[in-house]
């Protein structure tokens, strides 16, 4: 069984539809789906329902895709335990990244990380929590970027904790404030981001602990985007402090009495699973990183041991 034409069938049933697998996979459409055809001829079952450009598995592509997903993944542990004898000289991480400040956090890791061991790649996933905790179960990952509470399957050191500010238009008769109250804007529409960022969760469960429900006047998959409708008066957006914008002439950016109102983000990976030598020697990096860094009282969690 070819491994190419399993992995071309995991990227479609992950992207779904042969057209977004074909920008992850760097191939073209016809490449993508001869590999599927070839797959369905040599197990002789049709993997998929296709109507229209969607495609749903059947029955038979449910349990391929979950044999294909750990068959992918034994040729990863193979061959980083093959980059094992040669002392880190070669092998592969799969690093699970939210879309959301997740640059200002690794960037500065993974160039450290190239630079002591340039023959270790990194590659780099860009997806929802949700999405990023079922990889790293599946073992297409090996580590990734999870909020708290992470699931018990999962082990895990915190490497983020700051608060999160609520960006107010300078109209707003807010603004001048020193400090807010989440009580104090359940009559103002909010800006949220789009469907799969787990922040929402939070901000949404926050202000029902203060007996409302915010109004949603926007969503969005991108900070500049919400910054600038804050700014244009649309409505309220709540940023981890890190990637909220100073100086800015039409906003403001105000702390929230609320202890617990904070970004919390951990670097996870799958419990009672060896991880290869990269993967260990890059999570030792990231707990040297964690504990330079670290604020006192900043109320950051004790990183957990080796």
């Amino acid at each position: 069984m070819d491994l190419r034409e399993l992995k071309a069938f995991v990227e479609v049933v992950k992207q779904g539809g042969f057209s977004a697998a074909t920008k992850v996979l760097f191939a073209s459409q016809s490449t993508v789906s001869k590999a599927v055809k070839q797959l369905e001829d040599e197990v002789g079952v049709q993997l998929f329902d296709r109507v229209g450009r969607k495609v749903k598995l059947t029955v038979a592509g449910e349990l391929v895709y979950r044999h294909a997903i750990a068959m992918l993944a034994e040729r990863e542990n193979l061959l980083n335990d093959l980059a094992d004898l040669h002392g880190l000289r070669r092998g592969r991480i799969r690093l699970g990244l939210s879309r959301l400040g997740s640059a200002n956090l690794f960037t500065n890791l993974v160039v450290q990380f190239r630079r002591r061991y340039p023959g270790i790649e990194v590659e780099l996933v860009e997806r929802g929590v949700l999405k990023l905790q079922q990889a790293l179960r599946e073992g297409s990952l090996d580590l990734a970027i999870c909020r708290l509470p992470v699931p018990d399957d999962l082990d895990w050191i915190l490497v983020h904790d700051e608060p999160l500010l609520a960006l107010i238009p300078i109209g707003h008769p807010l603004a001048k404030a020193a400090s807010i109250d989440l009580g104090q804007l359940a009559d103002t529409p909010f800006i949220l981001f789009e469907q799969g960022f787990a922040l929402n969760s939070q901000i949404i469960s926050a202000c029902q602990l203060h007996g409302f429900t915010p109004k949603v006047a926007a969503y969005s998959g991108q900070a500049e985007l919400i910054q600038a409708l804050v700014a244009a008066g649309v409505g309220v957006a709540f940023l981890p402090r890190n990637i909220c914008p100073a100086g800015h002439d039409l906003l403001t950016c105000l702390p929230i009495g609320e202890p617990e109102f904070r970004w919390r983000r951990t670097l996870a990976w799958k419990r009672d699973c060896p991880l290869p030598p990269a993967v260990r020697t890059f999570l030792d990096l990231v707990r040297e990183d964690v504990r330079r860094t670290a604020v006192p009282g900043s109320g950051s969690a004790a990183v957990p041991p080796p």
